[in-house]
């Protein structure tokens, strides 16, 4: 891989918190019972939430809640965007924060299967970070059913 285009797909850290007014906002349509990618630092819905001890991937979100907010770790995206998928099929919401990676194995197996895809306009400025992520974004929503993906643009400038 060239090293310029090493960031795009670099994890110093699997914690990218949600800036809090893009979580306000999706919480505004979707209201969120249960986060589940967290930890205590960085949840949006304190005492909800499954942090890596929990190993969301080895638990029954849809016995849990009806629905959840994720943004994962991107070093471990295509489990989470399976487990998401599988999670919705058995009843559940999952709207999730994730690269937008078009072109990966992971996003023509889960994310077009997807209720709605929201195509982020600019780049997310992530919890603690000085400058904006060095790559696309979008917000994916799982829900119950068979879908062909309802895919809209969502602004950055109408979060604030």
């Amino acid at each position: 891989m060239k090293k310029d285009l090493k960031v795009h797909f670099s994890s110093k850290s699997d914690n990218w918190e949600t800036p809090q007014d893009l979580f306000d906002a999706l919480d505004k349509e979707y209201d969120f019972q249960w986060d589940a990618c967290a930890d205590s630092n960085n949840t949006k819905t304190p005492g909800c939430y499954y942090d890596e001890k929990d190993n969301a991937l080895i638990q029954d979100w849809h016995r849990t809640a009806e629905v959840f907010w994720m943004n994962p770790p991107y070093s471990m995206l295509k489990e989470f965007l399976k487990k998401a998928y599988e999670e919705s099929q058995l009843g559940c919401t999952v709207v999730c924060l994730i690269p937008s990676r078009t072109d990966t194995v992971a996003w023509h197996t889960y994310v077009m299967k997807a209720y709605k895809i929201l195509l982020v306009k600019g780049r997310i400025k992530f919890g603690g970070s000085k400058n904006s992520a060095p790559f696309p974004s979008a917000i994916i929503v799982f829900k119950p059913g068979n879908h062909i993906p309802i895919i809209e643009s969502f602004d950055l400038k109408n979060v604030k």
